[in-house]
């Protein structure tokens, strides 16, 4: 039986061992076929939809989502755009409501390092530290 090793695989989708095997349980690539003495024998395919899982995570996709879009891919009868297009609209929400969010605790982190320059609270302690322990709120 001829194919990649679960090492190759690793290797060739710059991912480490154990990555490939915690996929495999979550069913994110199919189960692979298994040599006479038990060891895994994976296939260029898996290389390539473990890639797609990796670049699906850099673009935020959640494995949840990225075990949908797979299905999506994988139904051969219907290749549904709008369904697609539906789950990336959502993630564009999502990460400009994370935008939104980030942008706040930076303009807190702002706020709040311009009055630690080198002053102290009532108490003796950084703004930075009073506000993180539940003291005066600075937003």
């Amino acid at each position: 039986m001829t194919g990649l090793k679960i090492s190759e695989v690793a290797e060739k989708s710059n991912v480490n061992i154990e990555t490939v095997r915690y996929y495999e349980k979550r069913q994110l690539i199919p189960e692979p076929p298994r040599t006479r003495a038990g060891y895994r024998i994976f296939s260029l395919e898996d290389v390539d939809r473990i890639k797609f899982i990796k670049r699906s995570q850099e673009l935020g996709f959640t494995l949840n989502e990225i075990k949908q879009l797979i299905s999506i891919s994988d139904d051969k009868t219907q290749v549904n755009s709008e369904e697609v297009f539906q789950y990336s609209a959502q993630k564009i929400d999502e990460i400009e409501a994370q935008i939104k969010d980030l942008e706040k605790i930076k303009k807190t982190l702002q706020d709040l390092t311009v009055q630690c320059s080198g002053s102290r609270s009532s108490d003796g302690r950084c703004p930075i530290i009073t506000s993180l322990t539940g003291g005066d709120s600075h937003e």
